[in-house]
């Protein structure tokens, strides 16, 4: 078989998602000396307008040259101690992982096991802190999104358990899949570790760790025995008070930034949440109406607005569907993993979308799915997605008269030649 060579390849995992064009250009800089004296104008305005995406006031955001995996690290080893007690929850895959880091880091984790397709257990948390009077638990750790299941959890709501029990412990959230795509508050939230990365609502390479921490997480610092050097908060604070960093920064990726950033603004995020809530749930029509699937994510209030999780029936492998889609018809869809490994696949709808684009998406996941044996109705994902979306479109409808429908909506009514 010809490799296939026209066209673009479309898209479609929760993360790295698609990438701006103005981003695309604003990376292609020439290279130049991160120590001038011109320098801090561009990182003193991305660390503090990273700020407005994080919604604190209060809190210091830093940046690594890493994935967001680097950003757990640090978070974790600036203001905990080995031995230190966590408590936390598996839910999916990323929670899995920072829990299997905690323990390699040589933290004494407490793990709620909960039910792939469910989110933070707040009733569990809340019995456990209560229980806690001696304060041993030094750390609460929680995933906003998880993205193998497609579940978004309550994070205000984990905050209000803890608070209820009055409990100190620092409270680590994961907002990698959900930063600048879904709801997020630091402050208001109490939030005292947020961790992100580029990739995903941000639009920009995997290549930034991105660290929310709030005065009382930076107050805990001194205490901290874990050995660091990379991801040094402290060399970090040091170097970023003079407008630098410790060590050479990604030009490209913190030029990407700052256009990443003027976009975001010029939407506005509450706009942008809105945004995805609205193409998430054409998508979830879809599936559930269009398709008759389900999603990983056991109800409605976990439902995540930056990716669904589908099961396939029994006898269809959900990795075959993958390998169609992208050998076939050149779309890249998110894989099943650890548990739920060739029972479902994943439609990433975050970052720089709109809804024909993730019409392709479904439209090819519907050809992928009738070319593995599974029984649907042509069209059905299609057609759901487009009532969902003609029926609730924001932007306001307006009729074209007949000298627009003759000329072009443009016309000054002449014609010229």
């Amino acid at each position: 078989m010809t490799a296939r060579i026209t066209g673009r390849n479309f898209l479609f995992v929760p993360g790295p998602t698609n990438i701006p064009d103005r981003v695309q250009r604003a990376m292609l800089v020439a290279m130049e000396d991160h120590r001038s004296s011109k320098f801090p104008e561009l990182s003193t305005s991305v660390l503090n307008d990273l700020r407005k995406v994080f919604k604190t006031d209060t809190g210091q955001v830093f940046i690594f040259p890493s994935s967001g995996t680097g950003a757990w690290e640090a978070a974790l080893t600036n203001t905990l101690s080995p031995g230190d007690k966590i408590l936390a929850s598996r839910f999916g895959q990323f929670s899995h992982l920072w829990i299997d880091m905690a323990q390699r880091l040589g933290y004494d984790v407490e793990v709620l096991e909960v039910e792939w397709g469910e989110g933070v257990p707040l009733e569990r948390y809340a019995e456990r802190l209560r229980a806690d009077t001696r304060h041993q638990i030094r750390g609460v750790l929680a995933c906003h999104n998880e993205t193998a299941t497609g579940v978004t959890s309550d994070i205000a709501g984990l905050r209000r358990v803890m608070d209820s029990a009055g409990h100190p412990a620092l409270l680590f959230v994961d907002t990698v899949s959900s930063l600048g795509s879904i709801d997020f508050r630091m402050d208001e939230w109490g939030v005292d570790l947020a961790v992100s990365g580029s990739q995903k609502g941000l639009m920009l390479p995997a290549g930034l760790g991105i660290l929310g921490v709030s005065r009382k997480a930076l107050e805990a610092m001194p205490k901290s025995t874990a050995r660091r050097c990379y991801f040094d908060l402290a060399d970090m604070i040091k170097a970023n008070a003079t407008g630098y960093f410790p060590y050479t920064p990604s030009l490209p990726m913190l030029y990407g930034l700052r256009e990443s950033l003027n976009i975001i603004f010029e939407e506005g995020l509450e706009n942008i949440f809105s945004r995805h809530r609205y193409l998430a749930e054409g998508v979830r029509a879809a599936v559930t109406k269009g398709w008759g699937l389900k999603l990983c994510a056991k109800e409605p209030k976990w439902y995540s607005d930056t990716v669904s999780a589908i099961l396939v029936p029994e006898g269809i492998n959900g990795a075959h569907v993958i390998d169609v889609a992208f050998r076939r018809y050149n779309l890249a869809l998110g894989a099943g993993l650890a548990k739920v490994a060739g029972k479902l696949f994943r439609i990433g709808h975050l970052g720089d979308l709109n809804e024909l684009m993730l019409m392709g998406a479904i439209a090819g996941a519907e050809m992928a799915m009738l070319d593995v044996g599974m029984k649907l109705t042509p069209g059905s994902g299609v057609g759901a997605a487009s009532t969902y979306w003609r029926a609730n479109d924001p932007a306001p409808k307006r009729r074209v008269s007949q000298q627009e429908q003759f000329y072009g909506a443009h016309s000054t009514g002449s014609i010229q030649g």
